[in-house]
């Protein structure tokens, strides 16, 4: 499984780039659930910019992918 680590430390101080639950090879519930701790208090080195992509999946809208914005925080 690929870590979120491993995509934010590839990134410069301020690049935006994309997280999506396919990147990390999670279950739709899973990034959801991840995803929304991420929207709320931040990430491990980056912050969630604008408003998450959702799909559906069975009838509920679940975060599929996120716009994040690396930050100097350390990992």
């Amino acid at each position: 499984m690929a870590s979120t680590d491993d995509f934010v430390k590839r990134q410069k101080t301020g690049a935006q780039f994309v997280i999506s639950a396919q990147m990390l090879r999670l279950e739709p519930r899973e990034f959801d659930s991840l995803a929304q701790q991420w929207y709320d208090d931040g990430g491990p080195g980056f912050n969630v910019v604008g408003v998450p992509y959702r799909t559906v999946v069975d009838g509920e809208f679940l975060i599929s992918r996120v716009t994040v914005i690396r930050t100097t925080a350390p990992l």
